[in-house]
């Protein structure tokens, strides 16, 4: 327990700073904040909801937004399109604007999901057709990268993509620089043609993020990890080239795969009370870093979305005060824990993402 006070003492070490971040994330102290519009120009806005200026997009996203994955979803086939579409329309009217698809199957669940609640302009919807992207080697050029996009629209019908975002090698530094720059040249002309209205791209390497977003402009966000045990570093952080360079950033896994809950997620769970706690606690926790734009956990459930709202009302209560008190629960300090120690043997590396 005494590393643990440690860290927190680090973590909150660096002057006012991380003290601070929920206060300028949510506009509370004054100028030096971004200037949100009038509620009337942000998409699917609610009161309830918090939004967050997404970099130098100039949008402004909700600070919870909904993830792609649907990991321990029941539902199949008829029940599962009826639920995707009914988890979508509860989204809109929750105040959450931005939908993140990462693969082929994610992309056509929420595309069919938009059409059948007729909302398309209410939402952001973010693109990656994972299985034919930076992954795989046959897919590293700007032609297929092309090829790979445009198929995927004219399947699911999408005349614009708001937010391309490649999916990369992890660690995306195993890519050659000719690769990266095949990649870019493929946003800078989807871009160009109207059919993206911007570009960003997910990886898991920090290095390999950092040099992308000094040596191409045109990267306005990026999609990458931050859980419920990340931290910032006091220096040299990872975060210091997103301030610089105005850069959005979505979190994924702020759950670490689901590792810090005990239940199932299901609405008559013997968890699901706890569960749902911890996952307010674990949202609050990350929205307290500044520069993170939005996480974006999978949401099956109606609990699911309304719990993203409470865990706004309990932010807004507690965490935006000069020493956030979410930082010293001991009920999220022990799941985070128990999340660490219950990680899957493919989610190892999610260690790597505890300071930053």
């Amino acid at each position: 327990m005494a590393e643990r006070d440690v860290n927190r003492r680090e973590f909150l070490g660096t002057g006012a700073a991380a003290a601070g971040a929920g206060l300028v994330a949510a506009g509370a102290l004054g100028a030096e904040a971004p200037k949100m519009p009038p509620k009337e120009k942000i998409l699917s806005y609610n009161e309830k909801m918090e939004y967050r200026r997404l970099g130098k997009t100039d949008q402004w996203v909700s600070a919870i937004s909904l993830g792609g994955h649907w990991k321990r979803c029941p539902f199949k086939g008829e029940e599962f399109d009826k639920n995707r579409a009914e988890i979508m329309a509860k989204c809109l009217d929750s105040g959450i604007n931005y939908v993140d698809a990462c693969w082929g199957n994610e992309i056509v669940a929420y595309s069919k999901a938009v059409k059948t609640i007729g909302r398309r302009k209410d939402i952001y919807f973010g693109f990656s057709n994972g299985g034919q992207e930076m992954r795989f080697a046959e897919w590293r050029t700007k032609k297929k990268l092309m090829e790979s996009l445009e198929g995927m629209m004219k399947q699911t019908g999408l005349e614009v993509v708001d937010l391309w975002r490649p999916t990369c090698h992890e660690p995306g530094g195993m890519h050659t620089f000719n690769e990266s720059c095949e990649m870019i040249a493929a946003g800078e002309q989807a871009v160009k043609d109207g059919k993206v209205r911007w570009f960003g791209f997910s990886s898991h390497d920090r290095r390999w993020i950092e040099m992308m977003i000094r040596e191409f402009p045109i990267v306005s966000f990026v999609v990458t990890p931050y859980t419920a045990k990340t931290k910032e570093k006091p220096t040299g952080s990872f975060f210091d080239t997103l301030r610089k360079h105005d850069i959005g950033f979505f979190g994924i896994k702020p759950f670490a795969s689901n590792s810090i809950f005990k239940g199932g997620s299901a609405p008559d769970d013997a968890h699901r009370e706890e569960d749902d706690r911890i996952a307010r606690l674990a949202l609050r926790y990350v929205l307290c870093c500044d520069v993170l734009t939005a996480p974006i956990p999978g949401l099956i459930f109606p609990h699911h979305v309304e719990n993203c709202l409470r865990a706004i009302e309990e932010r807004r209560k507690e965490d935006l005060v000069a020493r956030p008190a979410v930082l010293d629960n001991p009920e999220l300090a022990a799941a985070a824990d128990r999340m660490w120690e219950r990680l899957p043997k493919g989610y190892q590396w999610l260690k790597d993402w505890e300071w930053v």
